[in-house]
């Protein structure tokens, strides 16, 4: 197996999909897609593949060394050992997923955003696969300006803003990894008069105390930032609420690991003794961001920004993992990767499916779901208890290992990891119970509640109106539910975030799309605000055209065929990992004992 480039292949093939659609710039939406979910699809086979022949002795295998600049020490290798098999086959996983959402989301620049997605993941492909210092470097640089495009062209409310910012914090860090770089280079040639950027190679070396302590922090700040970790976290919330769907599917489920992989590949074995004299720091930072992330979150009302800041909080048991070195920690940060990688994908797309019926994120839009969407209300009910750490899902097991770490490395740093059980379970039910229960619009009020629904506010309309020849100003209806994108309508509730599908222009409507306002400031709605209508958003082959009783709006579909696809394959492993992770742990785990071994 080792004769054939298979690395080369998995990392390439996306890149080679983008050429394709480079190079014929008059296909069709159809044939710029159909292509795009093809190269994704086979990339993912290739990676079953590769994980197929993998033996799981921890050792690196399917190396590939080709001498590029060998004046300078700098060659093209490749290898794969169990830690990046995992991430690699996760990653081609997502990608697929994250692709097939926008087979009919992108309104704008098809081509484009499929080349951008295709060499997104080929940068994070060759970052998980790289074993030269400067081959990897390329990789990390290569996603940064895809990534950028992909929020900057296609992203939401201050998608520029949000762009920038994320170029900007992974550039400036970049840097300070290039200068670690290069500093580890020349004092590995200083000591042995060999020029190489081999990590296999660098590992080797004996490098001085000053040396170990900053450039270990020189790299750190670079993987921090992609984690991120607290206090380089501020780009994240809007960068995630900012980014179209399939962009901020790839930047929680998979970019956020690169950090935590590049501590793992780069840090930890490179410089040993500045791990040790770095490692109270980061796990007081990693603590802090655990349970800031948490509290963070209970005040969000935005869905999107709620799942950042969650993120911030579970990435932070990966990186407290990693630092208290031992194998239940260790362990456990590879099990948080995997299951936040396919609890937060899944969280995303459903998040998405309500923006693309509504047109928002807000939390305060949305009320009674469930009675309107019961196979999404099911997804959504799964992926949140997994995300809250339910024991027999996913997130449990990760947790519960770094828990234990901690509590054998240092007592008082597993107490944030306990307490911050409660927080997460407090802002996750609380975001459920808001969004998918209540009285949905339409529905019959509770015996207490003296609002009008939607039918008799019509009533007092209509009877005002042929009594007193204009518009009546009845009460909205209780928890009314969001136009869709672009339909402009302004609720009772108060203005919403008309979003259109990725492509299009989702930001907060003008003041023509505004109902009229008197002197003090107070909405004089001209008329009955409608429930959304579907057909402006969707096919009419694909959704239905059924009328709410009183013929005022129309019902929002269920999870669709295209939907139920994308979400059934996170669905099912985030129950399987939960039940049984037994073949997971047997393929990362040789790979993490030859690195705590290497540890002091």
């Amino acid at each position: 197996m080792d004769s054939f480039p298979l690395l080369s292949l998995i990392v390439f093939l996306p890149t080679i999909g983008a050429l394709v659609l480079f190079f014929l710039p008059r296909l069709g939406p159809e044939g710029t897609r159909t292509i795009a979910l093809g190269t994704a699809l086979l990339t993912f086979v290739a990676s079953l593949v590769m994980l197929v022949g993998f033996d799981r002795d921890g050792s690196f295998q399917y190396r590939e060394t080709v001498e590029w600049l060998p004046s300078l020490g700098v060659s093209y290798a490749l290898g794969v050992d169990g830690i990046a098999a995992v991430l690699v086959v996760l990653t081609t996983l997502v990608s697929v997923i994250a692709i097939g959402w926008s087979w009919d989301t992108v309104r704008s620049r098809h081509r484009e955003f499929f080349v951008a997605m295709l060499l997104l993941e080929t940068g994070i492909l060759g970052v998980f696969l790289a074993l030269d210092l400067f081959v990897f470097y390329i990789f990390w640089e290569v996603m940064l300006i895809p990534t950028a495009l992909l929020i900057g062209i296609w992203g939401g409310h201050r998608r520029v803003y949000a762009s920038l910012k994320f170029f900007l914090y992974t550039l400036f860090s970049s840097l300070l990894m290039l200068a670690g770089i290069v500093a580890t280079y020349q004092a590995y040639f200083n000591e042995t008069g060999i020029r190489t950027l081999n990590i296999l190679q660098l590992q080797e070396g004996q490098y001085g105390t000053d040396l170990q302590r900053w450039a270990f922090a020189a790299f750190l700040i670079a993987f921090a930032v992609k984690v991120p970790i607290w206090p380089f976290h501020t780009w994240q919330p809007d960068a995630y609420q900012a980014a179209p769907t399939a962009a901020v599917v790839m930047l929680s489920a998979v970019m956020s690991k690169m950090g935590v992989f590049g501590i793992i590949r780069y840090n930890l074995p490179l410089f040993e003794e500045g791990a040790d004299w770095w490692a109270p720091t980061v796990i007081t930072l990693s603590i802090v961001g655990i349970l800031y992330g948490a509290l963070v979150a209970l005040v969000q009302q935005d869905l999107r920004r709620l799942l950042a800041f969650s993120s911030l909080s579970h990435m932070g048991f990966a990186t407290l993992g990693l630092f208290v070195f031992n194998t239940q920690g260790f362990e456990g940060t590879i099990m948080v990767m995997v299951a936040h990688g396919v609890n937060s994908a899944a969280l995303f797309l459903l998040v998405g499916i309500l923006e693309r019926r509504a047109g928002t994120s807000d939390i305060n839009a949305y009320s009674g779901v469930a009675s309107r969407m019961p196979a999404f209300s099911g997804y959504f009910a799964l992926f949140m208890f997994a995300s809250l750490g339910l024991p027999g899902l996913s997130a449990f097991i990760g947790e519960f290992l770094v828990a234990l770490g901690a509590w054998e490395a240092n007592r008082w740093a597993a107490v944030g990891t306990f307490m911050v059980v409660i927080f997460s379970a407090w802002y996750m039910l609380w975001m459920f119970q808001r969004i998918i229960f209540g009285r949905a619009p339409g529905q019959a009020p509770d015996a207490h509640d003296g609002e009008l629904t939607p039918e008799e506010a019509e009533i007092v309309r209509t009877v005002t109106a042929d009594t007193h020849g204009h518009g009546g100003h009845g009460h909205g209806g209780h928890g009314a539910l969001p136009s869709p994108a672009g339909s402009g309508a302004y609720l009772p509730g108060g203005p919403v975030m008309a979003r259109e599908d990725e492509g299009g222009d989702r930001s907060v409507p003008n003041a023509a799309t505004r109902p009229e306002s008197t002197a003090t400031g107070a909405t004089q709605p001209a008329e009955m605000a409608e429930l959304p209508d579907v057909s402006e958003a969707y096919d009419q082959d694909v959704y239905s055209d059924q009328r709410d009783l009183a013929g005022i709006g129309r019902r929002w579909p269920d999870v669709t065929r295209k939907e139920v696809l994308l979400l059934a394959p996170l669905a099912v492993l985030t129950i399987v990992i939960g039940v049984y992770p037994a073949p997971i742990f047997d393929t990362f785990g040789p790979a993490v004992e030859r690195i705590l071994a290497t540890l002091p």
